[in-house]
């Protein structure tokens, strides 16, 4: 057998392999973060560039809008606390609207009581006793609502409460007094509903 030389493949076998670069490697990570590095400081130098580029008309413009809205909304607010004073004031005169109505409803009712009354008082000056409870009941009731009387004698003659249809002669020192109610006469909450008819002096 011939001994074939094995020198060149055994020298070949026993040589390490070359090691591939690796991606992972303390180089490769120390590049990646220089090169971030650096897109970033190019990124903020191009931010401060287009800040620096900024107008002074730019600004002025900027200005001008935000004191426009701000006037915008000054106009919107004042716009609704009108609506919302004139809302009220609305109510309000409803309100009393509607109080006055009532009030003038009561009073008619009133008014055609007061007939009535003279026919009750009638009816007792003519000596029906028996009409009395009736009388004093009802004006009872009427009087709680607001009904007062005007039925005094020997007092001074007030032309808002007295309607005079009779005079005697005579002198008063302090002006016509009222000598005789002749119909009795009604306030209605201190308004004259019906003056009293009444014969006076002086």
């Amino acid at each position: 057998m011939s001994d074939a030389p094995q020198g060149a493949e055994g020298a070949g076998s026993d040589q390490d392999p070359v090691p591939s670069a690796d991606p992972f490697s303390t180089g490769a990570t120390e590049g990646s973060v220089d090169d971030a590095e650096a897109q970033l400081l190019d990124d903020l130098s191009a931010l401060e560039a287009e800040f620096d580029a900024a107008t002074d008309a730019d600004v002025a413009e900027a200005v001008g809008l935000a004191q426009r809205f701000e006037a915008e909304r000054d106009e919107f607010r004042d716009a609704a606390q009108r609506v919302q004073a004139d809302f009220e004031n609305y109510k309000r005169r409803v309100a009393a609207q509607q109080t006055e109505q009532r009030e003038r409803a009561a009073e008619d009712l009133v008014k055609e009581l007061l007939p009535v009354l003279d026919t009750c008082d009638a009816a007792v000056g003519q000596g029906h006793e028996q009409v009395v409870p009736v009388r004093d009941q009802l004006l009872a009731t009427l009087t709680k609502l607001g009904l007062s009387e005007v039925a005094q004698a020997e007092v001074a003659f007030d032309p808002n409460v007295h309607e005079a249809v009779m005079h005697d002669e005579g002198e008063a020192d302090d002006g016509p007094v009222v000598v005789e109610v002749l119909r009795t006469g009604y306030l209605w909450h201190q308004r004259t509903l019906r003056a009293a008819m009444v014969r006076v002096r002086g």
